[in-house]
């Protein structure tokens, strides 16, 4: 049985989701703006995110909300917050490349509680609630048992800091030659998830909001992952930057990211 937080924001995520595959379907519908540099906006996320707030809101008037969109809304004294990405992945929306998702998570005093990352191309529903376990479709999910990064899938950002560039090509030339195999996907949620879901088995990502990867920690955590920051602590929701995989990818990823960006 799930969590009733979690059984909300799954109905407003397949709400959300149905309207931007209607979306996609008719792409002269689709008015896509630039926010900043390479840092987009379509019409559609602005109607997914009316539809997601629309369902929670009537279940729980009384909550906080933090969105991509909009900002921070309701009630800001709230124990309850919730943090929304109606559309993540929105570049490839855009594109009409078939890999974006809908993520939801709600927080209780700071403490992620539970979560829906929803891909509605593939009709996979991914949830998790603190203590009870990470899903997919309703079937249990678990990391890989990959316990190295030889021949790995590792999943890593499209968009790096440009100060950073020098140091981020150095770390995939290395990781090239411990024969990993990387993926730049467009959505950091559906990263995390493919991880939890043991599709992938780590990744490392820069500049990543808080609904870029609060529902993916919870659902990856839950599904017996390790996440951290680049130094390996727990900063990731303060530093933006977010390395996660099975515990032992995420050890032996964590090692070389410290290496290569020359963090203390």
């Amino acid at each position: 049985m799930m969590h009733p937080t979690t059984n909300i924001a799954l109905r407003a995520a397949r709400q959300a989701g149905n309207a931007i595959i209607r979306a996609y379907d008719r792409p002269d519908l689709i008015r896509t703006s630039e926010k900043g540099l390479n840092d987009y906006v379509t019409n559609v996320d602005k109607d997914a995110e009316t539809i997601i707030l629309s369902t929670l809101s009537k279940t729980y008037p009384d909550h906080g909300f933090i969105t991509e969109e909009a900002g921070v809304l309701g009630n800001p004294d709230s124990d309850y917050q919730w943090i929304i990405d109606p559309l993540d992945g929105t570049l490839n929306f855009s594109r009409g490349i078939p890999h974006f998702s809908v993520s939801i998570a709600c927080r209780l005093k700071g403490q992620l509680l539970s979560c829906v990352i929803f891909d509605p191309v593939r009709q996979e529903e991914f949830t998790a609630a603190r203590g009870e376990g990470a899903y997919l479709n309703r079937t249990r999910l678990r990391v890989s048992n990959r316990d190295k990064l030889t021949s790995s899938v590792v999943a890593c950002s499209g968009h790096v800091p440009e100060a950073l560039h020098l140091a981020q090509g150095e770390l995939i030339g290395k990781l090239m030659e411990e024969h990993v195999v990387l993926r730049q996907s467009g959505s950091a949620c559906l990263d995390l998830a493919w991880i939890a879901a043991g599709k992938m088995d780590a990744g490392w990502l820069h500049q990543l909001k808080h609904w870029d990867m609060a529902a993916g920690i919870l659902l990856l955590t839950e599904a017996g992952g390790l996440v951290g920051d680049f130094e390996g602590g727990g900063n990731h929701f303060k530093t933006g930057n977010l390395i996660a995989g099975t515990p032992r990818c995420f050890k032996a990823l964590t090692q070389m990211v410290k290496q290569t960006f020359h963090t203390p």
